[in-house]
């Protein structure tokens, strides 16, 4: 007997279309139709646009437009400060209504997510499940979404990008060429300025010249990721729809946006201090500890830079992060005028799994804690290890007071 040929593979891709606009005016019917949008202060520059809803695009708001220049284009603009508890019962319920039919179902941000339907429907039944899907979402949430329909999650995320809002569209690979070839990669799903930048650089403008350069060059110059965006490029993407990857937190950061340019030291170390308290307490919440912490900077044309340090010990508490932080500004940033600045601690492992290493700098420490290890581990061999363990354990709760953030705190709401 022949064998069956294996079934490809038919991936969603769910992405809510102006997602906390869209839950403002779910939230109150009378601003549908209007142009609003999502902003923190008004009154100081820091009140960039979050998002906005299409009737403000319609005028020229876009998201990321300072308050003051988005009045100018649309007087009648109505700026609401952000509800992100609002928004993260709307996103679990969103996801709640996936998991009605898989529960191969990837939050992969709060208004965004993949769903395996491979087992559920073969050809066209997938445009009718999508639409049962969006219409659902509608009817039950009155959300807008969009979804890509493709066998990876890599074309499902560029096919629900290609028609908003309420659309659903298909994208098979062999589609590729006529449709995204001829574009700059600075339009392909995942890759940023700097990546396009550096692409430019090796005369690979189009995601053509990507898809048809050589894997060799492009590893000798971008390393990894080189071959990785080729893949892509060809509509190669392997990645499976993965329900546990929200228990994979691989950072923790903070950024701010400042409401006048600074120029001097004193303030720029202040703010430095302000986002690396933040970074820790939510490395607390969450019981993590990083091995990298990175710094941004935007200046005030709009320029970023980043850099970052990695030590063989994962860390946590503020004073470490703030001394790296400000050790890596102090080398990188020349004095031009700071627009935003941001901390990140990344490669995160939850606490209890750190395991200093021994040096001559803490061999002291450790030698005074010898006495209480060896009650420890008296303890865990008689009782069992979960008996006591070094550090906090209990899972604390998440907080989403961040003005700003755009963090996957809300991926909480979906563990067990």
């Amino acid at each position: 007997m022949a064998e069956r040929k294996q079934k490809g593979r038919i991936i969603f891709h769910i992405d809510m279309n102006c997602f906390y606009a869209s839950v403002e005016q779910a939230h109150d019917p009378t601003l549908k139709g209007k142009a609003i949008a999502i902003a923190g202060n008004p009154k100081e520059r820091r009140g960039i646009l979050v998002t906005c809803s299409y009737e403000a695009r319609a005028k020229g708001v876009y998201t990321t437009m300072a308050v003051w220049e988005a009045k100018r284009k649309c007087p009648e603009l109505i700026l609401l400060p952000p509800n992100f508890e609002r928004y993260r019962i709307a996103s679990k319920a969103i996801f709640d209504i996936l998991r009605t039919y898989t529960e191969l179902v990837e939050p992969v941000s709060i208004d965004e997510g993949y769903i395996d339907v491979t087992e559920l429907v073969n050809g066209r039944e997938a445009i009718e499940l999508a639409e049962s899907i969006q219409k659902r979402i509608l009817n039950e949430l009155d959300l807008p979404s969009s979804i890509g329909i493709a066998p990876n999650k890599f074309l499902a995320k560029t096919a629900s990008d290609m028609k908003k809002p309420m659309g659903i569209t298909v994208l098979r690979k062999r589609e590729l060429p006529n449709i995204l070839w001829s574009l700059p990669v600075i339009e392909m799903h995942g890759v940023g300025e700097s990546t396009a930048k550096k692409l430019n650089e090796l005369k690979i403008n189009t995601i053509g010249d990507l898809a048809q350069a050589s894997e060799v060059f492009l590893k000798s110059n971008l390393g990894k990721n080189g071959a990785r965006l080729k893949d892509r490029a060809n509509g190669i993407d392997n990645r499976e729809v993965d329900p546990n990857s929200i228990y994979d937190t691989k950072s923790v950061g903070n950024s701010t946006t400042l409401p006048i340019d600074l120029v001097e030291w004193d303030e720029v170390r202040k703010t430095i201090d302000g986002l690396c308290e933040r970074v820790a307490k939510r490395l607390s919440a969450k019981n993590l500890a990083g091995h990298t912490v990175s710094i941004q900077i935007r200046d005030a044309d709009w320029h970023n830079s980043s850099r970052s340090k990695t030590f063989s010990n994962a860390i946590y508490k503020k004073s470490d992060i703030l001394e790296i932080a400000i050790d890596l500004t102090k080398k990188h940033w020349h004095g031009e005028p700071v627009r935003l600045l941001g901390v990140t601690v990344s490669n995160v492992i939850d606490r209890k799994e750190t395991a200093e290493q021994l040096s001559i700098f803490n061999y002291e420490q450790h030698a005074k804690e010898e006495p209480i290890i060896q009650v420890v581990e008296q303890l865990q061999k008689k009782f069992g290890k979960e008996i006591i363990s070094k550090g906090m354990k209990e899972k604390k709760k998440p907080n989403y007071e961040s003005q700003t953030s755009f963090s996957k705190d809300f991926l909480e709401d979906h563990k067990d």
